[in-house]
């Protein structure tokens, strides 16, 4: 029982860790990534939040200067 409860640890690890990198450079909180846990539609929520919504660390590239 142990050794595919580990696997299962370590892929969680290596899906979770590089999403967590990811929000921490676009600004937001890393423990969004667990939303890759939901069932479904889990990646699509995160796809949606980061291609849609304003990123808190992106400048403003407006021009009124």
């Amino acid at each position: 029982m142990f050794p595919e409860m580990g696997r299962v640890i370590i892929v969680a690890l290596m899906i979770v860790i590089p999403v967590c990198l990811i929000y921490r450079k676009a600004g937001f909180h890393p423990a969004w990534a667990l939303l890759v846990f939901l069932p479904g539609f889990g990646l699509l929520v995160i796809f949606l939040q980061l291609g849609l919504m304003h990123w808190p660390n992106q400048q403003d590239n407006s021009g009124g200067s």
